[in-house]
């Protein structure tokens, strides 16, 4: 740490805010801009961003990201609402010079680059001490609270020497490429997985081809599962069509008392709606030491409050709170339940707007819903076929809570010196 010097942030680093665009400039397709909802906690979210066409983007051409820029949000909310805090950092590692940055998101630009390293001030300012320190530094109301670049300016730093910063930012970032890597195989994993129900079970694709006498696209002992034709309802001859309450068990949320919640780990993980959603599985972060609704471990779960649709699966058996439903084949088929699910997403979605507050489905609405009953030999099959890939993801998932883990420990302890390059190497050799 003798080698570590003390900096304002201010001193080597300037905060450009981003290009106040006007309401009416926002068209729905041309060139992408990022707001401040895009921001997210460590990483940037393009999957729903606005547009704005070129003319607009042409007076904003001073605003475009470059790949691995720091981004802050600007305007949020105070710290009893973490999933949209103001002072998010995020780095963006999308392509140059494409994605524009609304007004009230920042983005970092380093005026010193022979003093800090681009990758390292991102690992600097989200460590969960300086994080703290954004936060508290905004000003203004709880649902509304704002930070300036002149406040962000002022927070002192104790920065290595470059070549240190470098070397942690590799050893951090190498963490970080690989918990990339993983969510970009979960997703074309589960991408397969949905294709793969779409065709057999929504489009009855192998039936359709064999009624028009189509070359087969399987396997032959799996081709020949599939019936030859389809029937009057247009669904394959002795597949059924049933509901929800007759081919699923379904248990719906109930709020236990408020008293019974703790963010200590006593008693079961706590979900009383899709806020802690993750992909594939919700993250703990509440608990219920008095449990009175229970799904358990692979039951999908349901999001049936404000928004309605979004589904999870459950790690682990926890506690459900009336935001959330947990649902289940009756031939207890995991893969087969959570495909299920999402193929009745659109239906589910419908109740998001019939509440006169917000949106919500109850259990004989959700009961009633039609779905699709394959003969029993064919969810078997669907569950041999697809399980080997839900399981990957799920050991994929495991893997990537274990290298976060291990980075979020090692973040702090590199910054303030307490562990040495040389030993934190060997902790991620050893997860990585």
């Amino acid at each position: 740490m003798g080698e570590w010097m003390p900096v304002t942030l201010g001193d080597v680093v300037y905060v450009q805010g981003g290009f106040a665009f006007k309401s009416r400039d926002f068209t729905t397709d041309g060139i992408p801009v990022l707001k401040i909802k895009n921001v997210r906690e460590r990483e940037v979210d393009v999957t729903e961003v606005a547009f704005v066409d070129q003319k607009v983007a042409d007076r904003a051409s001073n605003y475009f990201c470059n790949y691995g820029d720091v981004l802050i949000s600007m305007t949020g909310s105070g710290p009893q609402a973490p999933s949209s805090v103001v002072g998010r950092v995020a780095r963006f590692t999308g392509p140059c010079n494409h994605y524009l940055v609304n007004q009230r998101v920042g983005r970092f630009q380093i005026t010193k680059p022979n003093t800090l390293d681009q990758r390292f001030l991102f690992f600097l300012l989200t460590q969960p001490g300086l994080q703290d320190e954004l936060v508290s530094s905004a000003t203004g109301s709880a649902n509304q609270a704002n930070i300036s670049g002149a406040q962000i300016g002022k927070l002192s730093v104790l920065i290595p020497p470059l070549s240190t910063q470098k070397a942690i930012a590799s050893l951090l970032g190498a963490l970080d490429d690989k918990i990339e890597l993983n969510r970009q195989t979960n997703e074309t994993l589960e991408a397969l997985a949905r294709a793969i129900f779409k065709d057999w079970f929504v489009d009855f694709g192998p039936t359709r081809a064999k009624a028009e006498g189509r070359e087969p696209y399987l396997a032959p002992d799996l081709w020949d599962l599939f019936p030859d034709a389809l029937d009057d309802e247009d669904k394959p001859v002795g597949w059924e069509t049933g509901t929800v309450g007759e081919c699923f068990h379904l248990t719906m949320g109930q709020s236990p008392p408020g008293s019974t919640y703790n963010d200590d780990g006593d008693g079961l993980p706590f979900f009383q709606g899709r806020t802690d959603f993750g992909f594939r599985y919700p993250e703990n972060r509440k608990y219920c030491s008095v449990p009175t609704r229970i799904a358990q471990p692979d039951d999908t779960l349901v999001s049936v409050r404000a928004p309605v649709g979004d589904i999870n699966m459950a790690r682990e058996k926890c506690c459900i709170g009336r935001g959330v439903a947990a649902l289940r084949h009756k031939s207890s088929s995991v893969s087969f339940t959570y495909y299920s699910a999402w193929a009745i997403q659109q239906e589910l979605q419908q109740y998001e707007h019939t509440g006169t507050v917000f949106g919500a489905i109850n259990k004989k609405q959700f009961e009633a819903l039609k779905t699709i009953e394959p003969v029993p030999e064919m969810v078997h099959v669907f569950e041999e076929y697809v399980g080997p890939l839900d399981q990957r993801i799920r050991e994929s998932v495991s893997e990537t809570r274990t290298l976060a883990q291990t980075r979020d420990l090692l973040l702090p302890k590199l910054m303030s010196g307490d562990i040495r390059l040389r030993e934190a190497e060997k902790l991620v050799e050893a997860v990585a």
